[in-house]
């Protein structure tokens, strides 16, 4: 069930499955205040949509990328309107130790950060989105 807001809790029944929310699932719901109207968060970790562009939330208890998501961010920001928050952190916490940004086939050095630093460059990349729409391609239906 998706809230007015746009907060999308994840579902996991932790008495049959185990406790991930608490252990593992970091808390997207928590962002759903910094995207505009009902956008929110999936999770892949974290995945947007905003006027043709797109915003993957990578969250990671050490701060390592492996060989395949660094050439995954590099192309995917690359070739489309994406940028990648790659979030350094405890999930069970939300507490934020660094972040990098990955945008233009590019990935950024850590930078030492903190939740509310994660959620300012969430509001950052909406209002910047919000600004620079991508035009959609001719389709059978219109973008909205």
């Amino acid at each position: 069930m998706s809230h007015d807001n746009g907060a999308n809790p994840m579902r996991w029944d932790c008495r049959t499955q185990g406790c991930f929310n608490l252990k593992k699932r970091p808390k997207i719901e928590r962002f759903a205040d910094c995207l505009p109207g009902r956008i929110a968060f999936t999770d892949v970790d974290g995945l947007t949509e905003l006027c043709g562009n797109f915003l993957y939330l990578e969250w990671k208890s050490h701060g390592d990328l492996g060989a395949g998501q660094r050439i995954l961010f590099e192309r995917m920001t690359a070739l489309c309107p994406a940028t990648v928050l790659v979030v350094e952190g405890d999930a069970e916490h939300m507490t934020v130790r660094t972040l990098r940004i990955a945008w233009d086939g590019t990935i950024g050095p850590p930078r030492t950060a903190n939740i509310e630093d994660l959620r300012t460059a969430i509001r950052e990349w909406s209002a910047w989105a919000l600004a620079h729409p991508v035009p959609c391609p001719p389709r059978k239906a219109p973008c909205t």
